[in-house]
């Protein structure tokens, strides 16, 4: 226990004046007293439980502060409201506790301010001569918000804490500004938070104890990755073992039942710490940025799965292993290295065929096998491999139509069914076959159209519907029915404006409206209706400069505000507005200008640049 040496630290009450306490801290049973409304109970638990289980850094156990002498652990700590409910005022157990807390802990919020029990229990700690070991933690509300007209509602600190006592034990009228921890966002932070409240607890600097626990984080990471390494080499014996294990049982019939026993249990090991490699050791190196050690960790893991036959194991274990083959396509995909990436995806689909093959009319294999031709899919077009992509799309396409053919209510079947049409139409388009694409376009439309049915207020369905028109408007424009295109453009224009204007503050929503006025702009221009393509176009480039201003570092708003001003600045210079032609070209070349000198390696953004500078040098 800390000695009776009481100043004030980081988190005391300015204005109060201390009383001496009756009892020494040293004395005293518990490190800290939690006061707290029922309604923030999750934080009472989840501090409760944080303080209680803190380990001080060693270093600075021992030391003597003006909190007294720093001890190893924090606890216990006393949280308790059983008592309040039944009582008038504050029961025995509860003011007993509070006598023998070194510290009060006041959770604010607005719920808090207006509770009987935490003023009460303030006030009694207060009465104790123990304001300066009161400390507070903000969790919703606004501070003094008491003093600001028309959010009174919002006060976090209740009548106890914003005000002093007098000498008779009652608050007076002096203010007094408590200083406390606030895990609102963009505040402390709950870490940040946790370790203020410590430090003054224990009367140290929260720079010190940061570092310490900054140091602390270091060790753990360094002996996370000296685990990956030791797990690796462990996986491999015990992966070796089993097969080996395994064909022994060959050799002696007699010994066939217990050998195999023995080859399934290290199996099983084996499989549980690929299970720990792939998910919990893949975060953790993720975490800290170890991009080395998850690719040995992921090499090995695959050399694992392709030394086991699928026909050997059982069905939680392939589970486990389609699982694995895909985080590993994921990390390979993101890391660049797609010929790899594709490896791990392909071996991932022909784990989940086998679990289709056992059980066929499964609709959770089934979606599963579709979900896996998927990645497939989309690594095969990553590459340009168009016949094996459409390959994989469609047979993904039609897995996903046997499942949905069982289950036709299902909206998440029915979703992914859309998108299997969907990847398969763009196939078809870039390969020039846009009657077959026109045809997976329609199919689209129509499973969108009936999830709307049912659920007709989802945005983002209604947004899919939109890109199926503009899907089929692309078409329409490619083989030059433009009538036709513009129809399509048009409806989904009128639905992209209907969701922007749901959600003013939706930039995506705004974006999207933003691309199709610019498209449908681009169109009608083609039919030659000048005025109407102006208007749309103006009206993207309005959008471009309002999300521009929210955002100025986006650069994919950045790049269609460029396009879309040369895209307008040439509409004018064909109707004989020169001078505001040359505005807009002018303010497209330094958006370009600024894009290219960010990333010059950006080849679209180059050329995008070209295009710009011929069509400034038309208006000269």
């Amino acid at each position: 226990m800390c000695p009776d040496n009481r100043i004030p630290v980081a988190f005391a009450f300015r204005g109060d004046r201390p009383v001496e306490s009756s009892q020494p801290v040293s004395e005293l049973r518990y490190r800290a007293f939690i006061s707290y409304s029922h309604r923030d109970e999750a934080f009472a638990i989840w501090l409760h439980k944080d303080l209680e289980t803190y380990r001080v850094p060693s270093r600075l156990v021992g030391q003597h502060t003006a909190a007294g002498t720093i001890p190893r652990r924090l606890n216990p700590v006393f949280r308790d409201r059983e008592e309040l409910s039944s009582s008038p005022e504050l029961g025995s157990k509860i003011n007993e506790a509070l006598s023998q807390s070194e510290n009060l802990i006041v959770i604010c919020s607005p719920a808090a301010a207006t509770s009987r029990w935490v003023d009460e229990e303030v006030l009694a700690y207060k009465r104790m001569g123990r304001s300066d070991r009161i400390f507070c933690l903000i969790v919703d509300g606004e501070p003094n918000a008491s003093y600001m007209p028309g959010r009174e509602a919002e006060e976090c600190f209740c009548a106890a804490l914003r005000f002093q006592i007098g000498a008779d034990g009652q608050p007076t009228r002096e203010r007094t500004e408590p200083i406390a921890a606030d895990v609102r966002e963009g505040k402390d932070g709950k870490s940040n938070a946790r370790l203020k409240l410590i430090a003054g607890m224990l009367g140290v600097g929260f720079d010190a104890l940061k570092q310490r626990e900054q140091q602390r984080r270091v060790r753990r990471m360094t002996a996370i990755a000296v685990l990956a390494v030791i797990v690796m080499l462990v996986t491999s014996v015990l992966a070796v073992y089993a097969l080996i294990s395994r064909h022994a049982a060959v050799i002696a019939q007699h010994q066939a039942v217990v050998a195999r026993q023995a080859a399934e249990r290290r199996q099983k090991q084996a499989e549980d710490l690929v299970g720990f490699m792939l998910g919990d050791l893949t975060d953790k190196l993720n975490e800290v940025d170890r991009l080395d050690i998850l690719q040995a960790v992921d090499d090995k893991a695959l050399a694992y799965f392709d030394s086991l036959p699928a026909a050997d194991a059982n069905d939680d274990a392939l589970l486990l292993r389609v699982k694995g083959l895909q985080n590993i396509g994921s990390v390979r995909r993101s890391q660049g290295h797609i010929p790899q990436a594709l490896d791990a995806f392909v071996a991932a689909t022909k784990l989940a065929a086998e679990l289709l093959r056992r059980s066929p009319t499964d609709i959770s294999r089934q979606a599963a096998y579709a979900y896996s031709l998927t990645w497939d899919g989309y690594v095969y077009w990553h590459q340009g491999d168009l016949d094996h992509a459409l390959q994989s799309f469609q047979t993904a396409s039609a897995s996903l139509e046997q499942a949905h053919a069982t289950k036709p209510a299902d909206d998440g079947l029915t979703t992914k069914l859309a998108i299997a049409h969907n990847n398969i139409g763009h196939v078809l388009e870039t390969r020039g076959n846009f009657s077959g694409a026109g045809a997976q376009y329609a199919i689209m439309l129509k499973l969108y159209l009936a999830l709307a049915v049912r659920d007709p207020k989802n945005s983002k369905l209604q947004s899919s519907i939109g890109d199926a028109w503009d899907n089929l408007g692309k078409l329409a424009l490619e083989q030059g029915r433009l009538d036709e295109a513009i129809a399509d453009y048009r409806k989904d224009l009128n639905i992209k404006a209907v969701l922007a204007a749901r959600d003013l503050a939706n930039h995506d929503a705004q974006g999207n409206l933003m691309v199709s006025n610019a498209i449908l702009g681009r169109t009608l221009a083609l039919c030659g209706d000048m005025q109407a393509a102006m208007r749309y176009t103006q009206a993207a480039v309005d959008s471009g400069n309002a999300l521009s201003a929210v955002d100025s570092s986006d650069t994919v708003t950045q790049e269609d505000l460029a396009l879309y001003s040369q895209q307008l600045g040439g509409l004018l210079r064909q109707a004989g507005r020169l001078d505001a032609a040359d505005s807009l070209e002018t303010e497209a070349l330094a958006i370009f200008a600024a894009l290219v000198a960010k990333d010059p390696s950006n080849t679209g953004w180059q050329k995008e640049y070209a295009q710009t500078r011929i069509e400034a040098a038309r208006l000269k």
